[in-house]
């Protein structure tokens, strides 16, 4: 870790990755602050950032979940039961009492920060 990354991950951001390695529409995982996190980049360039744990299942998957909207809502369906969860908020809306945690992400430069703190 660089100098620079320590003095960010202190600060409460985390650099993950390069802007430009996310293609739009397509999730990666990230292990951030010791938690699996799920990031998207939407067509329109917005990114978000999710716990990667499917609630449903258990299984860590959610960054390999399809991305899409529903009423206009960004989401991205569990490819393990299609649950679709909420990009912005993290609540399934499917089943609205189970949520999965969000996390705040943005875009310094190039490079893809997600925040711990």
């Amino acid at each position: 870790m660089t100098a620079l990354s320590e003095e960010l991950e202190q600060a409460g951001w985390t650099p993950v990755c390069s802007y430009p390695d996310l293609l739009p529409e397509r999730g990666v995982c990230a292990l951030v602050g010791g938690r699996q996190i799920a990031l998207f980049r939407a067509f329109d360039g917005t990114l978000f950032a999710i716990g990667n744990r499917d609630p449903f299942s258990g299984a860590h998957v959610l960054s390999r979940g399809i991305m899409g909207t529903r009423a206009g809502e960004p989401v991205v369906a569990s490819p393990m039961h299609k649950q679709a969860f909420s990009l912005a908020t993290g609540v399934c809306l499917d089943d609205p009492a189970t949520a999965v945690p969000t996390y705040p992400v943005r875009l310094t430069g190039e490079t893809v920060e997600v925040g711990t703190g």
